[in-house]
């Protein structure tokens, strides 16, 4: 983990109404920036409220972009089969200038099945719908001809053909991702059984990324985690708080009953819940974080109270950082934006 940069990620699901959601992850960007951060992650979800709280990510992204100056801005992701992929690649154009030039934007095939229906669109035809709408996107930066037509994006992002990173569950994902010189996405709901250790299945994700990336592309690898840092008078608190999400991801992910001793399933679904000496010990713990260049940090499934989330950024980025190796400042922020290769001739 050596060298990574840190990231903050954030599904927007903290109580209230869908605007006190937005304000506060608002506040907590602005709180990751002022701590040092170097990125910003946030996912798309449709419909479900509980699985996500966010269908629109770059009107978020440019509510972001205002009130930020440094902190990259990340899409992790957009689901791209869901979505018109101009309408993708014009919406990250506008954010790109606004922000002068911060945005990730990372995109997958996306794990919602039910959602599907409702954009007249079947899940079992994602990984084809997804390729033909990624041409369209890298055409569209590129500045060549859209679908056929001599239409051109304005504004203008050729930049962003080198800024997108491909999310994945599989080898093959990620081979495919470093063939394309893109960069790659890690999940902490990496499908697995629970006897199999996270990095056991990520690590030759990455592996074979590696091995495909062609010469001289710089790699970028983002693993996202769950990480609630606390102080230790707010430490059986936040146990007794994140018992209902910790117990639902141990269902959804792993597909296997809720019943268990509450830390025992924290740690089988990897959720680094502790003070900062316990959580600087569990997070060394994961291999495939040595590998990444970029580690994002989320509180879900814990979901605790906004001020409790507030204070896991400045610990996660003032005392565990320093422990396990994470880079902060605006040297790692502008590391990330100045990274994207050019992007491959097709």
């Amino acid at each position: 983990m050596s060298g990574a940069r840190l990231g903050f990620f954030t599904r927007l699901l903290d109580a209230g109404t869908d605007g006190e959601r937005y304000h506060r992850a608002l506040a907590q960007v602005r709180a990751a920036e002022r701590h040092g951060f170097a990125s910003l992650w946030v996912a798309q979800h449709h419909f479900d409220r509980d699985e996500g709280g966010l269908p629109s990510p770059f009107a978020f992204l440019a509510a972001a972009a205002v009130q930020t100056e440094r902190i990259a801005l990340g899409t992790g992701i957009v689901t791209l089969p869901l979505d018109d992929p101009i309408r993708v690649a014009e919406d990250a154009a506008v954010v790109d200038a606004l922000s002068d030039g911060r945005v990730q934007l990372g995109i997958g095939t996306g794990g919602t099945p039910g959602s599907f229906a409702a954009f007249e669109r079947s899940s079992d035809d994602r990984r084809q719908i997804q390729a033909a709408h990624l041409k369209v996107l890298r055409d569209a930066f590129a500045g060549r001809g859209i679908r056929g037509t001599d239409s051109r994006l304005n504004p203008a992002a050729s930049q962003l053909g080198g800024r997108l990173w491909q999310a994945t569950f599989s080898v093959e994902g990620g081979r495919r991702a470093g063939a394309d010189g893109d960069g790659l996405l890690l999940s902490r709901t990496q499908p697995r059984d629970e006897s199999v250790p996270l990095h056991a299945v990520q690590v030759p994700i990455v592996e074979a990324y590696l091995a495909a990336l062609p010469a001289g592309v710089t790699p970028r690898i983002l693993a996202s985690r769950t990480a609630v840092v606390v102080d230790a008078e707010n430490l059986d608190a936040t146990w007794s708080a994140a018992e209902p999400g910790v117990r639902r991801l141990t269902r959804t992910f792993l597909k296997r009953n809720m019943d268990g001793e509450l830390r025992d399933l924290a740690r089988q679904t990897d959720t680094h819940l502790g003070t900062v000496e316990q959580v600087t010990a569990s997070l060394t713990a994961d291999e495939t974080l040595a590998l990444a260049t970029d580690v994002a940090f989320q509180v879900h499934s814990v979901d605790p109270a906004h001020e409790i989330t507030l204070r896991s950024i400045e610990l996660l980025a003032t005392e565990v950082a320093p422990r396990v190796g994470l880079r902060t400042g605006a040297e790692a922020a502008e590391e990330l934006r100045a990274l994207g290769s050019p992007p491959l001739p097709r």
